[in-house]
């Protein structure tokens, strides 16, 4: 199912579709969960389905064309969900997919590259910012070119971490040996005069206070995730689509492999109990 002739019929949106109706989020792995985790915490009453592609992790090496192809097999299975809007918690489909896979569809789809570059701008003060990101974010320049648009005078100085999403994805996140990790791929930037540095990989702020003690204090460290579910509230509104409910939110999860490991990691990341989380064969949309 790779081609695209009638794609806006799949992704059409019913007439009727509930305010109620869910917020579809979806990343390669575990990392969107610290999206997640921020629609939570900032939209208490919106409920949720998450898709972690798990059995394809990590994207970040992978082609465009592949990217691609995963997001609309993504999207196809959320629609299914009957959800009303879609984040992308993921830098790398962000940076490759995003316009092609809003333009094929009828409801709100949005990513995590805009809102971590407009705060990046908003808090540097001399212009310098690092992004620390995937090979594919690094190399498709797209906060370069979103930053610029905001101040075209910035520098940007971009850094690929490949190992970072299977240190996070394998819990070696507090281990010393990501701490050696860290070093290898950011001492060099350390030595550049950014005081600002984004955090482009959903992944990386499970490295977080790890990264902001090997920088210090001269540089501020941003995560996307809180803008991001803050653009998702403004859009809901916007829309008058917002969940208006008291009712306590439900939140779903599922992966393409892996349950099992999912949910224990979930759970140590999300403050909601995650008692399952359910396989998918994703292959099939």
């Amino acid at each position: 199912m790779d081609n695209t002739n009638g794609i806006k019929e799949i992704l059409s949106v019913k007439n009727n579709l509930s305010n109620e109706a869910p917020i579809g989020v979806f990343d390669s792995g575990v990392g969107g969960l610290t999206v997640a985790r921020e629609i939570m915490r900032q939209l208490p009453h919106e409920n949720i389905v998450y898709f972690g592609d798990t059995a394809r992790v990590p994207y970040g090496s992978k082609s465009k064309s592949n990217i691609l192809r995963f997001s609309r097999q993504i999207i196809r299975f959320l629609r299914t969900k009957d959800v009303k809007a879609i984040v992308v918690a993921c830098n790398t489909v962000s940076a490759l997919a995003l316009e092609t896979v809003q333009e094929e569809s009828d409801i709100p789809i949005l990513g995590v590259i805009a809102p971590g570059a407009r705060v990046a701008v908003q808090s540097t003060k001399n212009g310098i910012i690092g992004v620390a990101g995937t090979e594919a974010t690094i190399q498709s320049e797209t906060y370069t070119k979103i930053i610029r648009q905001m101040n075209p005078d910035a520098v940007v100085i971009g850094k690929p971490c490949p190992l970072f999403v299977p240190l996070v994805e394998e819990g070696f996140a507090k281990h010393r040996i990501t701490e050696e990790v860290i070093d290898i791929y950011l001492s060099d930037m350390r030595k550049t005069e950014i005081d600002t540095m984004i955090l482009g990989c959903t992944h990386y702020p499970l490295l977080r206070s790890r990264i902001k003690a090997y920088f210090g204090e001269k540089v501020h460290i941003v995560n996307p995730a809180y803008e991001t579910a803050m653009d998702l509230k403004k859009i809901l509104f916007e829309r008058g689509i917002e969940n208006r409910s008291e009712r306590a939110a439900a939140y779903k999860f599922y992966v393409s492999d892996a349950a099992e490991k999912f949910t224990r990691f979930a759970n140590g990341i999300l403050t909601y109990d995650v008692a399952s989380t359910r396989l998918v064969n994703i292959e099939e949309y």
